[in-house]
Protein backbone atom coordinates (compact mmCIF):
# COMPACT_ATOMS: atom_id res chain seq x y z
CA UNK A 1 0.00 0.00 0.00
CA UNK A 2 1.24 3.46 -0.92
CA UNK A 3 1.44 6.29 1.56
CA UNK A 4 -0.24 8.74 -0.82
CA UNK A 5 -1.92 8.97 -4.18
CA UNK A 6 -2.16 12.37 -5.86
CA UNK A 7 -5.12 12.64 -8.22
CA UNK A 8 -4.20 15.15 -10.89
CA UNK A 9 -0.72 16.01 -12.13
CA UNK A 10 -1.04 19.78 -12.25
CA UNK A 11 1.59 21.99 -10.68
CA UNK A 12 0.08 21.74 -7.18
CA UNK A 13 -0.01 17.95 -7.37
CA UNK A 14 3.65 17.88 -8.36
CA UNK A 15 4.57 20.16 -5.45
CA UNK A 16 2.74 17.92 -2.99
CA UNK A 17 4.27 14.76 -4.46
CA UNK A 18 7.79 16.19 -4.22
CA UNK A 19 7.45 17.27 -0.59
CA UNK A 20 5.93 13.94 0.46
CA UNK A 21 8.49 11.87 -1.43
CA UNK A 22 11.35 13.83 0.09
CA UNK A 23 9.87 13.12 3.51
CA UNK A 24 10.20 9.41 2.76
CA UNK A 25 6.61 8.72 1.74
CA UNK A 26 5.71 6.53 -1.21
CA UNK A 27 3.73 8.61 -3.71
CA UNK A 28 1.99 7.96 -7.02
CA UNK A 29 0.60 10.76 -9.21
CA UNK A 30 -2.31 9.89 -11.54
CA UNK A 31 -2.90 12.36 -14.37
CA UNK A 32 -5.77 11.88 -16.84
CA UNK A 33 -4.17 13.79 -19.75
CA UNK A 34 -1.19 12.79 -21.89
CA UNK A 35 1.02 15.38 -20.25
CA UNK A 36 1.51 16.69 -16.75
CA UNK A 37 0.78 20.26 -15.80
CA UNK A 38 -2.97 20.80 -16.04
CA UNK A 39 -3.44 24.45 -16.98
CA UNK A 40 0.26 25.21 -16.49
CA UNK A 41 1.49 23.91 -19.85
CA UNK A 42 3.14 25.11 -23.04
CA UNK A 43 1.76 23.85 -26.34
CA UNK A 44 1.94 24.59 -30.05
CA UNK A 45 -1.72 25.07 -31.03
CA UNK A 46 -1.08 26.12 -34.64
CA UNK A 47 -0.13 23.21 -36.97
CA UNK A 48 3.21 23.68 -38.67
CA UNK A 49 4.11 26.75 -36.60
CA UNK A 50 6.90 26.36 -34.01
CA UNK A 51 5.56 28.65 -31.30
CA UNK A 52 5.16 27.17 -27.80
CA UNK A 53 2.48 29.24 -26.11
CA UNK A 54 1.45 29.21 -22.46
CA UNK A 55 -1.90 27.93 -23.61
CA UNK A 56 -4.00 28.43 -20.48
CA UNK A 57 -2.28 30.08 -17.50
CA UNK A 58 0.47 32.45 -18.48
CA UNK A 59 1.95 34.59 -15.66
CA UNK A 60 3.31 33.83 -12.18
CA UNK A 61 2.89 35.95 -9.06
CA UNK A 62 1.74 33.81 -6.14
CA UNK A 63 4.36 31.02 -6.25
CA UNK A 64 6.49 31.69 -3.14
CA UNK A 65 10.11 32.24 -4.08
CA UNK A 66 11.12 30.40 -0.92
CA UNK A 67 9.09 27.36 -1.96
CA UNK A 68 10.74 27.33 -5.39
CA UNK A 69 14.14 27.36 -3.67
CA UNK A 70 13.08 24.62 -1.24
CA UNK A 71 11.94 22.45 -4.14
CA UNK A 72 15.11 23.14 -6.10
CA UNK A 73 13.11 24.21 -9.14
CA UNK A 74 15.30 25.79 -11.77
CA UNK A 75 13.03 28.14 -13.67
CA UNK A 76 13.60 31.79 -14.42
CA UNK A 77 10.80 34.23 -13.67
CA UNK A 78 11.58 37.39 -15.59
CA UNK A 79 10.33 40.79 -14.57
CA UNK A 80 8.37 42.74 -17.17
CA UNK A 81 9.72 46.22 -17.85
CA UNK A 82 6.20 47.62 -18.17
CA UNK A 83 3.43 47.06 -15.64
CA UNK A 84 0.56 48.28 -17.80
CA UNK A 85 -0.62 50.47 -20.62
CA UNK A 86 -4.17 51.82 -20.69
CA UNK A 87 -5.24 53.53 -23.95
CA UNK A 88 -7.75 56.37 -24.00
CA UNK A 89 -8.53 57.79 -27.40
CA UNK A 90 -5.33 59.01 -29.01
CA UNK A 91 -3.41 58.95 -25.72
CA UNK A 92 -2.74 56.48 -22.95
CA UNK A 93 -1.33 55.80 -19.50
CA UNK A 94 1.94 53.84 -19.37
CA UNK A 95 3.10 52.53 -15.99
CA UNK A 96 6.58 51.05 -15.64
CA UNK A 97 7.13 48.01 -13.45
CA UNK A 98 9.44 49.94 -11.13
CA UNK A 99 6.73 52.52 -10.50
CA UNK A 100 7.97 54.90 -13.16
CA UNK A 101 5.62 56.66 -15.51
CA UNK A 102 5.41 58.40 -18.81
CA UNK A 103 5.70 62.18 -18.76
CA UNK A 104 2.32 62.53 -20.48
CA UNK A 105 -0.76 61.93 -18.35
CA UNK A 106 -4.46 61.72 -19.11
CA UNK A 107 -7.55 62.95 -17.33
CA UNK A 108 -5.59 65.12 -14.92
CA UNK A 109 -2.80 63.63 -12.80
CA UNK A 110 -3.67 60.17 -11.39
CA UNK A 111 -0.21 59.39 -10.01
CA UNK A 112 -0.69 60.71 -6.49
CA UNK A 113 -4.05 58.93 -6.22
CA UNK A 114 -2.45 55.69 -7.43
CA UNK A 115 0.37 56.11 -4.93
CA UNK A 116 -2.07 56.61 -2.03
CA UNK A 117 -4.22 53.65 -3.04
CA UNK A 118 -1.17 51.40 -3.52
CA UNK A 119 -0.18 52.16 0.06
CA UNK A 120 -3.27 50.20 1.16
CA UNK A 121 -1.87 46.98 -0.27
CA UNK A 122 1.85 47.61 0.13
CA UNK A 123 1.65 47.27 3.89
CA UNK A 124 -0.77 44.34 3.83
CA UNK A 125 0.86 42.26 1.07
CA UNK A 126 4.07 41.02 2.77
CA UNK A 127 2.31 40.30 6.07
CA UNK A 128 -0.55 38.46 4.43
CA UNK A 129 1.51 36.54 1.88
CA UNK A 130 3.76 34.89 4.43
CA UNK A 131 0.71 33.37 6.14
CA UNK A 132 -0.41 31.47 3.02
CA UNK A 133 2.04 28.64 3.70
CA UNK A 134 1.33 28.52 7.43
CA UNK A 135 -1.53 26.98 9.42
CA UNK A 136 -4.72 29.02 9.22
CA UNK A 137 -5.22 31.94 11.55
CA UNK A 138 -8.60 33.17 12.70
CA UNK A 139 -10.07 36.32 11.18
CA UNK A 140 -9.21 38.23 14.36
CA UNK A 141 -5.63 36.94 14.42
CA UNK A 142 -5.13 37.93 10.78
CA UNK A 143 -6.58 41.39 11.41
CA UNK A 144 -4.13 41.92 14.25
CA UNK A 145 -1.29 40.80 12.00
CA UNK A 146 -2.33 43.24 9.26
CA UNK A 147 -2.34 45.99 11.91
CA UNK A 148 -3.96 48.56 9.62
CA UNK A 149 -7.63 49.23 10.33
CA UNK A 150 -8.09 51.44 7.26
CA UNK A 151 -6.67 48.82 4.90
CA UNK A 152 -8.58 46.01 6.62
CA UNK A 153 -11.89 47.81 6.22
CA UNK A 154 -11.23 48.64 2.55
CA UNK A 155 -10.09 45.15 1.59
CA UNK A 156 -11.94 42.79 3.95
CA UNK A 157 -15.08 44.53 5.17
CA UNK A 158 -16.71 46.64 2.44
CA UNK A 159 -17.17 46.25 -1.32
CA UNK A 160 -14.08 47.39 -3.19
CA UNK A 161 -16.15 50.03 -4.95
CA UNK A 162 -16.36 51.92 -1.65
CA UNK A 163 -12.59 52.38 -1.72
CA UNK A 164 -12.12 52.90 -5.45
CA UNK A 165 -14.75 55.54 -6.13
CA UNK A 166 -13.53 58.19 -3.67
CA UNK A 167 -9.88 57.35 -4.37
CA UNK A 168 -9.95 58.08 -8.12
CA UNK A 169 -11.66 60.86 -10.02
CA UNK A 170 -10.71 59.20 -13.32
CA UNK A 171 -13.11 56.53 -14.59
CA UNK A 172 -10.23 55.08 -16.61
CA UNK A 173 -7.93 54.69 -13.61
CA UNK A 174 -10.71 53.29 -11.45
CA UNK A 175 -11.26 50.60 -14.03
CA UNK A 176 -7.55 49.91 -14.44
CA UNK A 177 -7.30 49.15 -10.72
CA UNK A 178 -10.64 47.32 -10.57
CA UNK A 179 -9.67 44.69 -13.15
CA UNK A 180 -7.49 42.93 -10.56
CA UNK A 181 -10.73 42.20 -8.71
CA UNK A 182 -12.50 40.68 -11.71
CA UNK A 183 -9.98 38.38 -13.43
CA UNK A 184 -11.65 34.96 -13.40
CA UNK A 185 -14.43 36.23 -11.13
CA UNK A 186 -17.91 37.08 -12.38
CA UNK A 187 -18.89 39.86 -10.03
CA UNK A 188 -19.62 43.57 -9.94
CA UNK A 189 -17.18 45.85 -8.16
CA UNK A 190 -19.90 46.61 -5.61
CA UNK A 191 -20.88 42.94 -5.07
CA UNK A 192 -22.05 42.65 -1.42
CA UNK A 193 -20.68 39.07 -1.27
CA UNK A 194 -17.16 40.57 -1.65
CA UNK A 195 -16.04 38.02 -4.23
CA UNK A 196 -14.28 40.85 -6.00
CA UNK A 197 -12.39 41.78 -2.83
CA UNK A 198 -11.08 38.26 -2.43
CA UNK A 199 -9.97 38.17 -6.05
CA UNK A 200 -8.30 41.56 -5.66
CA UNK A 201 -6.36 40.38 -2.61
CA UNK A 202 -4.85 37.41 -4.39
CA UNK A 203 -3.86 39.59 -7.33
CA UNK A 204 -1.95 42.16 -5.29
CA UNK A 205 -0.14 40.19 -2.56
CA UNK A 206 2.07 37.78 -4.55
CA UNK A 207 5.47 37.44 -2.84
CA UNK A 208 4.69 40.60 -0.92
CA UNK A 209 4.76 42.80 -4.02
CA UNK A 210 1.90 41.68 -6.26
CA UNK A 211 4.20 41.66 -9.28
CA UNK A 212 3.32 39.28 -12.13
CA UNK A 213 6.35 37.68 -13.81
CA UNK A 214 6.97 35.87 -17.07
CA UNK A 215 8.14 32.21 -16.85
CA UNK A 216 11.05 31.98 -19.28
CA UNK A 217 10.37 29.16 -21.72
CA UNK A 218 6.64 29.47 -21.09
CA UNK A 219 4.48 27.97 -18.36
CA UNK A 220 5.47 24.51 -19.50
CA UNK A 221 9.03 25.20 -18.36
CA UNK A 222 7.77 25.51 -14.80
CA UNK A 223 5.81 22.25 -15.03
CA UNK A 224 8.78 20.41 -16.54
CA UNK A 225 11.01 21.62 -13.72
CA UNK A 226 8.45 20.55 -11.12
CA UNK A 227 8.07 17.12 -12.73
CA UNK A 228 11.86 16.69 -12.72
CA UNK A 229 12.21 17.36 -9.01
CA UNK A 230 9.21 15.15 -8.21
CA UNK A 231 10.70 12.23 -10.15
CA UNK A 232 14.12 12.79 -8.59
CA UNK A 233 12.51 12.71 -5.15
CA UNK A 234 11.08 9.27 -5.97
CA UNK A 235 7.48 10.09 -6.83
CA UNK A 236 5.92 7.87 -9.48
CA UNK A 237 4.32 9.96 -12.23
CA UNK A 238 1.66 8.34 -14.44
CA UNK A 239 -0.14 10.02 -17.33
CA UNK A 240 -3.14 8.75 -19.33
CA UNK A 241 -4.59 7.56 -16.03
CA UNK A 242 -8.09 9.04 -15.59
CA UNK A 243 -9.50 8.46 -12.12
CA UNK A 244 -13.11 7.21 -12.04
CA UNK A 245 -13.78 6.76 -8.33
CA UNK A 246 -12.31 7.22 -4.87
CA UNK A 247 -13.31 5.24 -1.79
CA UNK A 248 -11.94 6.31 1.59
CA UNK A 249 -12.83 5.29 5.14
CA UNK A 250 -10.57 7.70 7.00
CA UNK A 251 -7.75 5.17 7.38
CA UNK A 252 -7.18 3.75 3.91
CA UNK A 253 -8.34 4.65 0.43
CA UNK A 254 -8.78 3.03 -2.97
CA UNK A 255 -8.55 4.93 -6.23
CA UNK A 256 -9.95 3.28 -9.36
CA UNK A 257 -8.66 4.33 -12.79
CA UNK A 258 -10.19 3.92 -16.24
CA UNK A 259 -8.00 0.90 -17.03
CA UNK A 260 -9.72 -1.05 -14.24
CA UNK A 261 -6.77 -0.88 -11.85
CA UNK A 262 -7.38 -0.10 -8.17
CA UNK A 263 -4.63 1.81 -6.37
CA UNK A 264 -4.51 1.55 -2.57
CA UNK A 265 -3.06 4.23 -0.29
CA UNK A 266 -3.33 5.69 3.18
CA UNK A 267 -4.00 9.20 1.89
CA UNK A 268 -5.49 10.74 -1.26
CA UNK A 269 -4.53 14.26 -2.30
CA UNK A 270 -7.05 15.60 -4.80
CA UNK A 271 -5.55 18.07 -7.24
CA UNK A 272 -8.97 18.52 -8.83
CA UNK A 273 -11.81 20.95 -8.26
CA UNK A 274 -13.93 20.29 -5.15
CA UNK A 275 -16.96 19.62 -7.36
CA UNK A 276 -14.97 16.99 -9.27
CA UNK A 277 -13.80 15.40 -6.02
CA UNK A 278 -17.40 15.25 -4.79
CA UNK A 279 -18.34 13.32 -7.92
CA UNK A 280 -15.40 10.92 -7.60
CA UNK A 281 -16.04 10.20 -3.96
CA UNK A 282 -19.81 9.89 -4.32
CA UNK A 283 -20.72 12.88 -2.17
CA UNK A 284 -23.40 15.29 -3.36
CA UNK A 285 -21.87 18.61 -4.33
CA UNK A 286 -22.87 21.39 -1.97
CA UNK A 287 -23.67 24.97 -2.92
CA UNK A 288 -24.08 26.45 -6.38
CA UNK A 289 -22.08 25.09 -9.30
CA UNK A 290 -18.86 27.00 -10.09
CA UNK A 291 -18.96 29.23 -13.16
CA UNK A 292 -15.98 30.60 -15.02
CA UNK A 293 -16.28 34.01 -16.65
CA UNK A 294 -13.58 34.46 -19.25
CA UNK A 295 -12.76 33.98 -22.90
CA UNK A 296 -9.10 33.19 -23.56
CA UNK A 297 -7.52 33.96 -26.93
CA UNK A 298 -4.06 32.92 -28.09
CA UNK A 299 -2.69 34.78 -31.11
CA UNK A 300 0.49 34.65 -33.13
CA UNK A 301 1.20 37.95 -34.88
CA UNK A 302 3.39 38.70 -37.87
CA UNK A 303 4.06 42.07 -36.21
CA UNK A 304 2.74 44.17 -33.37
CA UNK A 305 -0.21 46.38 -34.36
CA UNK A 306 0.04 50.15 -34.58
CA UNK A 307 -1.52 52.21 -31.79
CA UNK A 308 -3.71 55.27 -31.99
CA UNK A 309 -1.38 56.76 -29.38
CA UNK A 310 1.70 57.74 -31.42
CA UNK A 311 3.59 58.75 -28.29
CA UNK A 312 4.04 55.15 -27.12
CA UNK A 313 5.79 52.42 -29.11
CA UNK A 314 3.87 49.12 -29.43
CA UNK A 315 6.92 47.34 -28.00
CA UNK A 316 6.31 49.20 -24.74
CA UNK A 317 2.51 49.13 -24.70
CA UNK A 318 2.24 45.36 -25.21
CA UNK A 319 5.14 44.40 -22.91
CA UNK A 320 2.94 44.71 -19.82
CA UNK A 321 -0.79 44.37 -19.27
CA UNK A 322 -2.56 46.22 -22.09
CA UNK A 323 -6.00 47.25 -20.81
CA UNK A 324 -8.75 47.32 -23.45
CA UNK A 325 -12.04 49.04 -22.67
CA UNK A 326 -11.62 48.41 -18.96
CA UNK A 327 -12.88 51.75 -17.73
CA UNK A 328 -14.96 51.58 -14.55
CA UNK A 329 -18.29 52.21 -16.28
CA UNK A 330 -17.33 49.88 -19.14
CA UNK A 331 -16.72 47.07 -16.64
CA UNK A 332 -20.07 47.69 -15.00
CA UNK A 333 -21.90 47.85 -18.33
CA UNK A 334 -20.37 44.57 -19.54
CA UNK A 335 -21.30 42.84 -16.27
CA UNK A 336 -24.88 44.06 -16.57
CA UNK A 337 -25.15 42.82 -20.17
CA UNK A 338 -23.66 39.41 -19.33
CA UNK A 339 -25.97 39.06 -16.32
CA UNK A 340 -28.87 39.64 -18.71
CA UNK A 341 -27.65 36.76 -20.87
CA UNK A 342 -25.95 38.82 -23.59
CA UNK A 343 -22.44 38.76 -24.98
CA UNK A 344 -21.09 42.16 -23.89
CA UNK A 345 -21.22 44.61 -26.78
CA UNK A 346 -17.68 45.88 -26.17
CA UNK A 347 -16.06 43.30 -23.89
CA UNK A 348 -13.42 44.52 -21.45
CA UNK A 349 -10.24 42.55 -21.97
CA UNK A 350 -6.52 42.72 -21.46
CA UNK A 351 -3.61 41.49 -23.49
CA UNK A 352 0.07 40.84 -23.00
CA UNK A 353 2.92 39.78 -25.26
CA UNK A 354 5.07 37.02 -23.78
CA UNK A 355 7.63 37.14 -26.58
CA UNK A 356 8.58 40.77 -25.83
CA UNK A 357 9.95 39.61 -22.46
CA UNK A 358 10.98 36.08 -23.46
CA UNK A 359 11.48 35.30 -27.14
CA UNK A 360 12.68 31.74 -26.45
CA UNK A 361 9.16 30.37 -27.02
CA UNK A 362 9.45 31.22 -30.74
CA UNK A 363 11.55 29.33 -33.28
CA UNK A 364 14.50 31.33 -34.69
CA UNK A 365 12.76 31.82 -38.04
CA UNK A 366 9.72 33.33 -36.31
CA UNK A 367 11.88 35.67 -34.28
CA UNK A 368 13.79 36.73 -37.37
CA UNK A 369 10.52 37.49 -39.16
CA UNK A 370 9.35 39.77 -36.32
CA UNK A 371 6.59 37.47 -35.05
CA UNK A 372 5.10 37.87 -31.58
CA UNK A 373 2.61 36.06 -29.38
CA UNK A 374 -0.40 37.76 -27.85
CA UNK A 375 -2.50 36.49 -24.96
CA UNK A 376 -5.98 37.98 -24.60
CA UNK A 377 -8.08 37.52 -21.45
CA UNK A 378 -11.67 38.72 -21.89
CA UNK A 379 -13.71 39.48 -18.77
CA UNK A 380 -17.43 39.00 -18.05
CA UNK A 381 -17.92 35.97 -20.32
CA UNK A 382 -19.70 33.61 -17.91
CA UNK A 383 -20.22 29.97 -18.83
CA UNK A 384 -24.00 30.46 -18.97
CA UNK A 385 -23.58 32.45 -22.21
CA UNK A 386 -22.14 29.39 -23.96
CA UNK A 387 -24.33 26.55 -22.67
CA UNK A 388 -27.23 26.57 -25.12
CA UNK A 389 -25.48 27.32 -28.42
CA UNK A 390 -21.75 26.88 -27.66
CA UNK A 391 -20.28 27.35 -31.14
CA UNK A 392 -22.46 30.30 -32.16
CA UNK A 393 -21.85 32.00 -28.82
CA UNK A 394 -18.13 31.38 -29.13
CA UNK A 395 -17.97 32.99 -32.55
CA UNK A 396 -19.99 35.96 -31.32
CA UNK A 397 -17.74 36.35 -28.28
CA UNK A 398 -14.56 36.18 -30.36
CA UNK A 399 -15.83 38.76 -32.83
CA UNK A 400 -16.94 41.07 -30.03
CA UNK A 401 -13.51 40.77 -28.39
CA UNK A 402 -11.67 41.51 -31.63
CA UNK A 403 -13.97 44.46 -32.20
CA UNK A 404 -13.12 45.70 -28.71
CA UNK A 405 -9.37 45.40 -29.35
CA UNK A 406 -9.67 47.12 -32.72
CA UNK A 407 -11.38 50.09 -31.07
CA UNK A 408 -8.12 51.09 -29.35
CA UNK A 409 -5.76 50.31 -32.27
CA UNK A 410 -4.89 52.19 -35.44
CA UNK A 411 -5.50 49.03 -37.53
CA UNK A 412 -7.46 45.78 -37.23
CA UNK A 413 -5.67 43.16 -35.15
CA UNK A 414 -6.64 40.50 -37.71
CA UNK A 415 -4.44 42.26 -40.31
CA UNK A 416 -1.45 41.41 -38.10
CA UNK A 417 -2.13 37.69 -37.64
CA UNK A 418 0.44 35.10 -38.71
CA UNK A 419 -0.88 32.41 -41.02
CA UNK A 420 -0.05 28.73 -40.71
CA UNK A 421 1.27 26.77 -43.73
CA UNK A 422 -2.29 25.70 -44.56
CA UNK A 423 -3.36 29.35 -44.74
CA UNK A 424 -5.37 29.48 -41.50
CA UNK A 425 -4.96 32.50 -39.26
CA UNK A 426 -3.15 31.79 -35.99
CA UNK A 427 -5.91 32.60 -33.51
CA UNK A 428 -7.22 30.17 -30.92
CA UNK A 429 -10.14 30.79 -28.55
CA UNK A 430 -11.19 28.90 -25.43
CA UNK A 431 -14.55 29.42 -23.71
CA UNK A 432 -15.39 28.34 -20.14
CA UNK A 433 -17.22 25.33 -21.62
CA UNK A 434 -14.11 24.24 -23.50
CA UNK A 435 -11.94 24.72 -20.42
CA UNK A 436 -14.37 22.51 -18.53
CA UNK A 437 -13.98 19.75 -21.13
CA UNK A 438 -10.23 20.06 -21.61
CA UNK A 439 -9.03 20.67 -18.05
CA UNK A 440 -11.84 19.41 -15.82
CA UNK A 441 -12.61 22.92 -14.55
CA UNK A 442 -16.30 23.01 -13.48
CA UNK A 443 -17.97 25.75 -15.48
CA UNK A 444 -14.52 26.64 -16.78
CA UNK A 445 -13.72 28.30 -13.44
CA UNK A 446 -9.98 29.01 -13.45
CA UNK A 447 -9.89 29.01 -9.63
CA UNK A 448 -11.99 25.80 -9.40
CA UNK A 449 -14.57 27.79 -7.37
CA UNK A 450 -14.89 31.30 -5.96
CA UNK A 451 -11.78 32.29 -4.03
CA UNK A 452 -11.98 32.08 -0.24
CA UNK A 453 -10.69 34.41 2.45
CA UNK A 454 -7.17 33.46 3.57
CA UNK A 455 -8.25 32.82 7.16
CA UNK A 456 -10.30 30.20 9.01
CA UNK A 457 -14.01 30.99 8.84
CA UNK A 458 -14.89 28.31 11.42
CA UNK A 459 -13.32 28.05 14.85
CA UNK A 460 -12.44 24.37 14.31
CA UNK A 461 -10.35 25.28 11.26
CA UNK A 462 -7.89 27.50 13.13
CA UNK A 463 -4.52 25.76 13.02
CA UNK A 464 -5.52 23.58 10.08
CA UNK A 465 -4.27 24.00 6.52
CA UNK A 466 -7.42 24.78 4.55
CA UNK A 467 -7.14 21.51 2.58
CA UNK A 468 -9.25 19.24 4.76
CA UNK A 469 -12.39 17.45 3.54
CA UNK A 470 -15.14 15.44 5.22
CA UNK A 471 -12.92 12.34 4.81
CA UNK A 472 -9.97 12.51 7.27
CA UNK A 473 -7.55 10.98 4.78
CA UNK A 474 -8.68 12.86 1.67
CA UNK A 475 -7.21 16.30 1.08
CA UNK A 476 -7.77 19.08 -1.47
CA UNK A 477 -4.42 20.08 -2.94
CA UNK A 478 -5.56 22.16 -5.93
CA UNK A 479 -6.78 25.68 -6.59
CA UNK A 480 -10.05 24.98 -4.76
CA UNK A 481 -8.27 24.83 -1.40
CA UNK A 482 -8.88 27.71 1.00
CA UNK A 483 -5.73 29.50 -0.13
CA UNK A 484 -5.84 28.43 -3.75
CA UNK A 485 -6.12 30.00 -7.16
CA UNK A 486 -3.44 30.95 -9.64
CA UNK A 487 -0.14 29.18 -10.29
CA UNK A 488 1.15 29.17 -6.74
CA UNK A 489 2.05 25.71 -5.46
CA UNK A 490 0.59 26.86 -2.13
CA UNK A 491 -2.27 24.29 -1.94
CA UNK A 492 0.19 21.54 -2.86
CA UNK A 493 2.56 22.64 -0.11
CA UNK A 494 -0.23 22.92 2.45
CA UNK A 495 -1.74 19.54 1.61
CA UNK A 496 1.65 17.88 1.98
CA UNK A 497 2.11 19.55 5.37
CA UNK A 498 -1.34 18.40 6.46
CA UNK A 499 -0.57 14.80 5.50
CA UNK A 500 2.80 14.87 7.24
CA UNK A 501 1.24 16.34 10.42
CA UNK A 502 -1.51 13.70 10.29
CA UNK A 503 1.17 11.03 10.10
CA UNK A 504 2.95 12.47 13.14
CA UNK A 505 -0.28 12.60 15.12
CA UNK A 506 -1.01 8.95 14.39
CA UNK A 507 2.30 7.75 15.80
Amino acid sequence: MLDAIVVGGGHNGLVAATLLARAGRSVRVLERREQLGGAAVSESPFPGVDARLSRYSYLVSLFPHGLLRELGVRVQLRRRSIASYTPSGDHGLLVCDDGGRTPRSIEGDPWEALRRFSALTEGVAPRLFETLTQPLRSREQLQRLVADDRAWEALFERPLSNALEPAFASDLVRGMVATDALIGTFAAVDDPLLRQNRCFLYHVIGNGTGRWDVPVGGMGALTEALADVAAQAGAELRTNAPVLAIEADGTTAEVRTADGVTHAARHVLANVAPAVLASLIGDPASGSAPEGSQLKLNLLLSRLPRLRDRGVAPELAFAGTFHVNEGYEQLQRAHTQATAGQIPELPPCETYCHSLTDASILAPELRAAGAHTLTVFTLHMPARLFREHPEAAKQAAVQATLRSIDSVLAEPIEDCLWHAPDGTACLEARTPIELEAELGLPGGHIFHRDLAWPYAEAADDVGRWGVETARPNVWICGAGARRGGGVSGIPGHNAAQAVLRAGQNSL
